[in-house]
């Protein structure tokens, strides 16, 4: 199922990508409001419990991809390839494991495949400490 977000052109849209753990206060604040019967403000967040998830998604190259589909908005991976000057084989992995993290999406349309994003922008959040009876190794104490 496509997650498209709010389709009001004049907001941004962000994708807030989080290590470890979600954003609790923000769902207790959405869930009083919807409790109120109110429509909340659009939220849309992936939280990653793996380093390396968080890595992939940072590199360079998988940015550049990003950026170049909420700009240029292409019909298709070869055509994502030529805007960046790159590989097919080599786009097509990195729209790949793009897509696995549920950074992209791709719409069939038979012979090829239009990779997509529906966000405008991405905000990294990484906590440096935490609030619980986690120590510095991650290890929770009992």
């Amino acid at each position: 199922m496509a997650n498209t977000g709010p389709n009001d052109d004049e907001l941004t849209r962000t994708m807030h990508i989080r290590f470890g753990r979600g954003n609790a206060d923000r769902v207790e604040e959405t869930l009083k409001v919807l409790d109120r019967g109110e429509t909340p403000d659009p939220y849309f967040e992936r939280v990653y419990r793996d380093e390396e998830n968080l890595h992939r998604v940072t590199r360079p190259r998988n940015l550049e991809l990003l950026r170049t589909l909420a700009n240029e908005q292409p019909e298709s991976i070869r055509e994502t390839a030529r805007l960046v000057d790159r590989d097919v084989r080599q786009v097509h992995r990195n729209l790949t494991e793009l897509e696995e993290l549920g950074l992209v999406e791709f719409d069939d349309d038979g012979r090829s495949k239009q990779p997509s994003v529906w966000y405008d922008e991405i905000a990294v959040e990484l906590e440096l400490t935490t609030n619980d009876e986690t120590n510095s190794n991650g290890v929770v104490e009992a």
